[in-house]
């Protein structure tokens, strides 16, 4: 229950305080003086059981001897108190709860049992909610809520903190006050025995008073609650991460390449960027990177162009822009001509822009609006150094007027103190983000460009590529079963390229030869040159022990491979059981690259895919990037281009371009079979060999979970992002006798839904979307086309005319966060209506409801919409027509 009743907690209307002190330095008497002083505006009720009055206060002994429940119960006693306060709050009907006691499992088993029993007192009490335990409080400063033993409340604002580290609450509130930064909310969750991040990152997404969220986490608990929230968010609003231990290392030693490669902070980092988040790595950029990416001004490209005043800071921009990787800008002829006929004579003559340090706050705006103008430029950066004829103040003013002109976004660094302070805060005013060193300026600026990235990875469409893909599931899932009976937990190279044929991944299959004159008979049957290697359950690199041998040509040399790779095994790995060997064919290509594709699962994550530079050097090089399935077309060539060995799959120095389409593919299909396969722990395809025709797999090995493999495991359970519900998909036959199929709608189905709303009549678009536009556009399109098919569903009836394929109608779906009631609409195209699709599909739509255990949908239609009125009556909904122009629909199911 994401975010039910969490209003109790972050807008009550009574508070009670349990502990409440009048004893300076206890807990209980800061939070009661804080609420008192906040400006809350609601009842409070302190609690003390030895006192009849708190800080002037009249006090209660106990929660029962309150006139009324209150909405909130501020809890500070200790520890082994506090299940008998739940239990009391939970009996008198109290919904709302924060723990700030601290002793729970942050101490041990102990504590745990106390966390244990906590949550099963409130789980009595249907739709209780508790922040904590073992937290710094909540602050709403909206509506005067300080319910925190934090030294202070700050100003209300318009972005929401939220941090697992009371100390590091204490610290930033501290110098928020100091600086004046506001808040919407600004939360302490600690231990999150109920509410978790995910809850609050949707509760504030529908926030009015919140613009973005700034958050700081040790870990996270809930992936798929975390991912579908931070998406959602992330689509309409910024969020900005610091994630403490960027350094852990796994807690297992890893069996594979991939497992080694994949740690722990890279997968945090794949998740961010998947959400759509930006991880900042210094705590000073939390607040000014939020309050940048809040202002929604984004470049449409990394291409920075720096304009100042003096040579050394330019360059020290440069520097740091060069440092992060950034792009600096190369000017165009068409704007050096404009700059020198704009400028004096001895200006830089390139980027920086060094307008001179006798430079007007003219010349500033002039040069400024120039380069804004060029299309090779995609944002600005603006360093003032005060110098003997410089006019910071009128500097600002300008730059702040040319700013507020433009689409692009423009940064300032306005360098100094006391005589800089008037042009800074002209600056703020005029919404230009200011910093007071380039370096800072720089840093902003690319988790600026990382934040673009990541909202065009969440609205990209991916091309529709025609993936045909029809493995039968049943058959590999008993093969799997097959091939993990052995007992052992690691697959061989054989049984692992057989399940990766099943899905389509091409591979040199080797056949095993437990004798040296097998080996031969082999060899000369799939013919020489052959690769003879080591065949042992207990070796899974086979390199490292001398176990491969390549370009064997004859039988003399397969015999002599065969003693060289089991001698060798024997004396490097002695307790190995060594199983002969393997051969296969060679495959030599001068052209071609090699790489790793692998996956592990992640414990907070579950699965992630891994792709890289591969062969021996994988682990060496640690080029790589990582991604979280399921993968589209795009996603995985996201994930290929941020390879730093991306040109060499594009063709460098004469090398002719590997097949990347078929690449891309191999990618999408290996995701399917991670997708399809939660026993599998590790999973290696290294190297995989890509050349400008083919791609194969020349090794593989596989690690799996026994007991997930002996045991019915939940489809999907170890994906933190629910992949395509095929289980949707629906052939059904029109009133004409011609035939459809209802599915899930998908990304790459952005082009068909444009062209169905371009048919669509004034009319049908009115009845559907309640208001009218001309067109349909991009952004439009990503609210309707690219769904959390965990939370949203939109059922499309595809069609076939003319020979192409068509989209007739869209029947939607969207759930709340607590996934108890869900929004429905549904449009039919005019050219196909009368054909009974809007019956089937808000039959086929009531029928999902009920497999996702929703209690009730709500509609909404004209009331001169006949046709849908009498389905809507024909199914048993309750119609209200009492708001003028609207007539809502609502059925329990």
């Amino acid at each position: 229950m994401p975010v039910r009743n969490l209003e109790k907690i972050f807008r009550p209307e009574s508070v009670a305080v349990v502990g409440a002190s009048d004893q300076p330095g206890k807990v209980g008497h800061t939070l009661l003086h804080n609420l008192r002083l906040g400006g809350f505006r609601g009842a409070i009720y302190p609690i003390n059981s030895k006192r009849s009055s708190v800080q002037g206060m009249p006090a209660f002994a106990g929660l029962a001897d309150l006139p009324s429940a209150p909405d909130l119960a501020v809890v500070c006693t200790p520890a082994p108190t506090v299940p008998g306060v739940i239990k009391e709050c939970g009996e008198m009907g109290t919904r709302g709860a924060i723990i700030i006691s601290a002793g729970f499992r942050e101490v041990g088993a102990e504590g745990r049992a106390l966390e244990d029993e906590i949550r099963r007192e409130a789980a009595r009490y249907e739709g209780f909610r508790i922040v904590g335990p073992n937290c710094l409080g909540v602050i709403a400063p909206h509506t005067g809520l300080n319910a925190s033993f934090a030294a202070g409340t700050p100003p209300a604002g318009h972005v929401a903190f939220l941090s697992q580290s009371g100390a590091l609450c204490t610290s930033v509130l501290d110098w928020a006050l100091e600086e004046g930064i506001g808040f919407s909310y600004f939360v302490s969750i600690g231990n999150m025995l109920d509410v978790g991040v995910g809850d609050l990152i949707d509760y504030f997404g529908a926030d009015p008073t919140t613009d973005s969220i700034v958050l700081y986490v040790e870990s996270i608990s809930d992936a798929r609650q975390f991912m579908s929230a931070a998406r959602a968010f992330a689509r309409q609003k910024p969020i900005v991460v610091y994630k403490a231990g960027r350094f852990a290392q796994s807690a297992k030693a890893a069996a594979s390449h991939t497992g080694a490669m994949a740690g722990v902070d890279a997968v945090y980092d794949a998740a961010f960027q998947r959400a759509g988040a930006v991880r900042v790595s210094l705590v000073d950029d939390l607040f000014d990177c939020a309050e940048l990416l809040a202002r929604k001004r984004l470049p449409k490209g990394p291409r920075l162009a720096i304009v100042t005043n003096a040579g050394g800071p330019g360059v020290m921009a440069t520097d740091a822009l060069l440092s992060l990787e950034g792009t600096l800008a190369t000017l165009s002829d068409k704007l050096l001509a404009a700059l020198s006929g704009a400028l004096p004579s001895c200006w830089s003559h390139g980027n920086p822009i060094d307008i001179l340090g006798d430079a007007p706050p003219e010349r500033f705006a002039q040069a400024l609006e120039l380069t804004l103008a060029d299309e090779a430029i995609d944002a600005a950066l603006v360093v003032l150094t005060p110098q003997a004829m410089t006019d910071p103040t009128g500097a600002a003013r300008a730059v702040g007027a040319v700013a507020a002109r433009s689409s692009k976004p423009v940064l300032a660094v306005w360098m100094g103190g006391k005589s800089v302070r008037e042009g800074v805060e002209l600056l703020n005013e005029r919404g230009v983000p200011t910093y007071n060193t380039p370096e800072h300026a720089v840093r902003s600026f690319m988790h600026l460009i990382t934040y673009a990235k990541n909202l065009e990875t969440l609205y990209e469409t991916p091309r529709d590529v025609p993936l045909k893909f029809t493995v039968d599931r049943a058959a590999a899932r008993c093969r799997f079963h097959d091939l993990a009976a052995g007992g052992a937990s690691i697959l061989s190279e054989d049984a692992s390229k057989e399940l990766l044929d099943a899905y389509g991944v091409s591979s040199a299959m080797p056949l095993r030869a437990p004798t040296a004159d097998e080996a031969v008979k082999i060899a000369e049957l799939i013919g020489y040159p052959v690769v003879v290697k080591i065949a042992s359950p207990d070796i899974t690199h086979k390199t490292d022990v001398g176990g491969v041998a390549l370009d064997v040509l004859n039988a003399e040399h397969v015999r002599s491979a065969f003693a060289r790779v089991t001698s060798a095994a024997h004396e490097k790995r002695p307790e190995a059981r060594i199983e002969g060997v393997t051969v296969q064919r060679m495959i030599s290509a001068p052209d071609g690259v090699e790489l790793i594709l692998g996956a592990k699962q992640d414990p907070i994550f579950g699965a992630v895919i891994l792709v890289g530079a591969g062969g021996v050097t994988a682990e060496l090089f640690r080029d790589r990037a990582l991604g979280l399935p399921p993968l589209n077309e795009r996603l995985a060539t996201r994930m290929l281009q941020s390879l730093r060995s991306w040109p060499l799959l594009n063709g460098y120095r004469g090398r002719p371009a590997v097949n990347v389409e078929r690449l891309i593919e191999v990618i999408m299909r290996f995701s399917y079979l991670v997708a399809d396969f939660p026993e599998i722990l590790e999973i290696d395809i290294n190297p995989l060999l890509v050349t400008p025709e083919q791609v194969v797999a020349l090794d593989a090995r596989m690690v799996v979970d026994r007991q997930r493999a002996e045991r019915p495991v939940r489809p999907f359970s170890h994906l933190a992002i629910r992949p395509y519900p095929e289980q949707y998909v629906r052939q059904v036959t029109l009133a004409d006798g011609r035939a459809a199929v209802l599915r899930p709608i998908k990304p790459e189905d952005e082009p068909l839904w444009h062209e169905l709303l371009a048919t669509c009549s004034r009319e049908s678009v009115w009845a559907r979307f309640r208001y009218s536009f001309r067109e349909t556009t991009h952004e439009m399109a990503t609210r309707f086309c690219y769904l959390d098919y965990d939370r949203e569903l939109a059922i499309v009836a595809e069609v076939e005319a003319a020979g192409q394929r068509k989209l007739a109608a869209v029947g939607r779906l969207v759930a709340d966060p607590d996934h108890e009631r869900a929004e429905y609409a549904v449009l039919v195209g005019d050219a196909w209506q009368s054909q009974g699709l809007g019956g089937l599909l808000t039959d086929y739509c009531l029928e999902i409801a009920r497999d996702w255990q929703l209690r009730r949908i709500t509609a909404e239609t004209s009331p001169d919409n006949a046709r849908m009125l009498a389905i809507f009556r024909d199914r048993g909904f309750d119609l209200d027509g009492n708001t003028p122009g609207v007539v809502t629909a609502q059925k329990t199911l």
